[in-house]
């Protein structure tokens, strides 16, 4: 990713009750640098599995295709556990995946809710640790596809201007509040 300036798509899901069936919207922060150049949003269905295609298919149908070198992540699952396959992303768009979180998840309750609770459960475990384990860096963790650690952390260190967490995501992550629940809340 060197010096030149590379458009990213950072991706979060809307909040929504734990009640809540159906679809969930998510939103992507275009950036070219630290420039915001655009929005793409959709929906995925709650705990479903169809993640992976929809984020596929939003990029590959924006204005931003050409674009966009890097998509990141705030977790690896949005709407729940609607897991994305980062390693099969990676390979529809041709492009690098960074899943970026705050802090390392807990893999026992994550292990235990997914076999417990969710449809689908060992399958989307499977996906979880088939991501690799979370690395930390840049004073967050990270799961990635198509980038090195190294260049993982040169890219967070270029987009996370206001505190850890990447421009893309945080954006993204007050925005897709702001729709979600009429006005953003919390930290990204």
């Amino acid at each position: 990713m060197g010096r030149e300036v590379v458009s990213v798509v950072g991706f979060d899901d809307s909040p929504f009750p734990r009640s809540h069936r159906g679809n969930v919207q998510i939103i992507g922060a275009v950036y070219t640098g630290l420039r915001l150049d655009g929005i793409i949003s959709g929906s995925i269905r709650k705990d479903g599995v169809n993640a992976t295609d929809k984020i596929a298919l939003l990029i590959e149908r924006s204005k931003f295709a050409s674009q966009i070198k890097l998509v990141m992540l705030q977790g690896i699952a949005l709407g729940g556990f609607n897991v994305v396959d980062i390693q099969r992303l990676h390979q529809k768009l041709n492009i690098p995946v960074l899943v970026v979180a705050r802090r390392a998840p807990n893999l026992t309750a994550i292990k235990s809710a997914l076999l417990n609770r969710v449809p689908g459960g060992i399958r989307k475990l499977r996906l979880i640790e088939r991501a690799g384990k979370m690395e930390p860096i840049a004073g967050v963790f990270v799961q990635r596809a198509g980038i090195t650690l190294s260049e993982a952390g040169k890219v967070i260190g270029r987009f996370a201007v206001v505190g850890r967490i990447p421009e893309p995501l945080r954006v993204a992550h007050l925005i897709a509040g702001g729709v979600g629940e009429g006005q953003s809340r919390g930290r990204a």
